[in-house]
């Protein structure tokens, strides 16, 4: 199975960043393959946007019907450019009402450096997950 599988039967995941020494967890929503990397996207107002540009190390945290367990760590890259807006608001048509292609608070990234853990609930490790 392959990680954006995962992601998306899971419909809601959730992305951890820091503030300081303070932790902050959130759900989003979102993940498209973009030119063979996992793409998220994010508004530049959100706290969420400004944590990760000062620290972008993230995880996101996924469990599926079976009580399976995925985290994904890494680090943000934005990638946001006209194509990479396009093929999200093309993914995901709501964000057309939420934005326009170059807003400037239409945020879209990767993960560089990315470490997969897929796990039981238990912490058995498991096979068969790939980006």
């Amino acid at each position: 199975m392959k990680v954006i599988e995962f992601l998306n039967n899971a419909k809601v995941y959730y992305l951890a960043t820091v503030d300081g020494d303070q932790p902050h967890v959130r759900p989003i929503g979102f993940v498209m393959d973009y030119k063979d990397q996992l793409v998220f996207s994010t508004d530049a107002r959100k706290k969420m946007c400004n944590q990760i540009k000062k620290n972008p190390k993230v995880e996101i945290s996924a469990i599926d019907e079976n009580m399976n367990i995925l985290r994904l760590t890494g680090k943000v890259r934005f990638i946001t450019d006209t194509d990479s807006q396009t093929s999200a608001i093309n993914a995901f048509p709501l964000f057309g009402q939420m934005y326009t292609v170059g807003d400037s608070n239409f945020e879209i990234y990767t993960l560089d450096e990315i470490e997969i853990s897929y796990t039981t609930m238990t912490g058995k490790k498991l096979d068969g997950i790939e980006l």
